[in-house]
């Protein structure tokens, strides 16, 4: 019937539209972890080391430091350790946010074509936050003891991390076991999306606000690569320019020994880790968080327009 193929297109070019934000999110996704995950494990093992001992120095004195004795210990695969967990999810993760922000636009927008305001990002941004918390918050639990653990063993902690984990799998079988079954994979759910919604509101406002800045208006549609690559690198960075303190007690909860805490909650930890090392405890892994997300984020973003470009 006639009527039936009219009624039909809407959708099929919705679905269309998914696969598509599905399968430029899963590249860059890829581009993002490849170029910024030895920076992630430097903040990760800057977060998750212990406070010193009275008089004694810290594990690590800084950035520079943590990769010196990564590379002296692990060599250069040591700033690739946890990477499994990312990399067998990342499709999912990427293909998550980007394909909720497009349905999102899709949604907000007035008709077809139209582009949308910076506000509407924020709120696309928002929305792509809640849904990618859940697949993050089990991914990142895994990925932060993986990485952890060296720095909590060296220093002889007593806590579960300490536990030699054989790879993601090891930790995921570990949790399942004997942290609570699948309640346990989401330890740090509320951080995380205390993190994820404010952070990917920023950063995809901030997106389209260069956008539109570089391209004088609000088509967008002519911009080069280069001002892509600009464009999500500080989109990037506006993110952990945001959220980083939430990053930092995600960390330390997601480490957390599960017989004996060091913390009750997400509050307990902010302030512990307030009274005991001051503001600057909240931005630990500050400098190589933010030295990773400008290229790591410029790349996704590069890699996602032009895979989404090049799908028509």
């Amino acid at each position: 019937m006639p009527g039936g193929n009219v009624d039909g297109e809407p959708f099929a070019v919705q679905m269309g539209d998914v696969a598509k934000d599905l399968t430029a999110g899963t590249i860059g996704g890829a581009a993002q972890l490849i170029v910024g995950h030895p920076f992630d494990t430097i903040k990760v093992k800057l977060q998750s080391q212990p406070a010193p001992a009275p008089g004694q120095p810290p594990r690590y004195s800084g950035a520079m430091d943590a990769v010196r004795q990564t590379l002296a210990a692990e060599g250069p695969r040591g700033l690739y350790k946890g990477m499994g967990a990312p990399l067998a999810t990342v499709a999912a993760f990427n293909a998550v946010l980007f394909t909720v922000r497009g349905q999102m636009e899709a949604l907000l927008r007035s008709k077809p074509g139209v582009p949308l305001t910076i506000d509407q990002q924020v709120v696309c941004g928002a929305g792509a936050g809640i849904a990618v918390s859940f697949l993050a918050c089990p991914t990142e639990l895994i990925k932060c003891r993986l990485q952890a653990q060296s720095a909590l063993a060296s220093a002889g902690s007593t806590t579960t991390v300490a536990v030699k984990y054989g790879g993601p799998m090891d930790v995921a079988r570990h949790v399942l076991r004997s942290e609570g079954g699948t309640r346990g994979l989401f330890k740090g759910l509320v951080p995380t999306m205390a993190r994820e919604v404010p952070g990917n509101a920023a950063m995809f406002g901030v997106y389209e606000a260069i956008k539109q800045y570089l391209a004088g208006g609000q088509d967008t549609s002519g911009l080069g690569r280069g001002s892509l690559i600009v464009a999500g690198g500080l989109a990037g960075a506006s993110f952990w320019a945001l959220v980083y303190p939430t990053d930092v007690v995600k960390s330390v909860i997601q480490v957390d020994g599960y017989k004996n805490p060091k913390y009750s909650g997400s509050l307990d930890a902010f302030r512990k880790i307030l009274a005991s090392e001051g503001v600057k405890g909240l931005y630990k892994g500050f400098g190589p968080a933010m030295a990773r997300s400008v290229p790591a984020n410029a790349a996704c973003f590069l890699a996602y327009e032009v895979t989404r470009s090049s799908l028509g």
